[in-house]
């Protein structure tokens, strides 16, 4: 069974998750505190999914999204933030966050979202290992890796998968909302935000120089391409 961690500080709100995700087919571990998420993520290291609110009352959610990513980069992790908090939601995916959902939210916006996040984290289910070959990079999809010059890159999943549309379609001027039907889906309903941070915490990792980036650029008024 698939396991999701639920950290959440508010009894109510984290007891109306965990029978929702029960009631989906999920495994569901509970912390009410960021000491105690991190503890039960060392207890089971399978879990697929991490649900972290931030205003908690030993750290805040985005400490435990950076330790955790410190030393997991597979795990799905998605921040429960505040509706008017606009910065929360990018704070969130700049310290590894792979999506956001916004206070109060349905069961089924999280249950969706959860189920999006496996989904990725199921990857290719081919038999045979698939390199794409972009310059100094290479990407085997089987294996959800990256390479450039011979050296692995770390990335999350929403990563690898934004980095796998573009290494699909090299040349090609995709907009803002082809990259997040790729990646997220056609039915999220977040914001268009999301891809702009999650590119340029890419670039981060994979361009030469940030300030002028040369493999994903920027089409202006319309989205990104991969090269020049």
């Amino acid at each position: 069974m698939k396991k999701v961690l639920i950290l959440e500080d508010e009894e109510n709100i984290r007891s109306f998750v965990v029978i929702n995700l029960r009631r989906a087919g999920y495994e569901v571990l509970e912390a009410a505190t960021g000491t105690q998420a991190l503890e039960r993520l060392q207890q089971y290291p399978d879990v697929g999914v991490a649900i972290l609110d931030i205003m908690l009352p030993d750290m805040d959610g985005f400490d435990v999204c950076r330790r955790i990513r410190a030393n997991n980069k597979q795990m799905g992790i998605i921040m429960l933030t505040a509706r008017t908090q606009e910065m929360d939601k990018v704070t969130g995916l700049m310290t590894g966050a792979d999506d956001y959902v916004t206070k109060p939210f349905s069961p089924a916006e999280l249950t969706a979202r959860i189920d999006a996040l496996f989904r990725r984290l199921g990857g290719d289910n081919g038999v045979s290992s698939e390199l794409l070959t972009q310059g100094p990079f290479v990407m085997n999809t089987r294996n959800h890796t990256l390479e450039k010059d011979g050296a692995r890159i770390r990335l999350t999943q929403v990563e690898y998968s934004i980095m796998k549309v573009f290494m699909q379609n090299p040349g090609r001027a995709l907009s803002r909302e082809d990259i997040l039907a790729a990646v997220w889906g056609r039915d999220f309903e977040g914001d268009l935000k999301i891809v702009d941070v999650n590119i340029r915490r890419l670039r981060i990792k994979i361009e030469d120089d940030t300030t002028a980036p040369t493999y994903i650029t920027t089409v202006w008024g319309f989205g990104y391409k991969w090269g020049n």
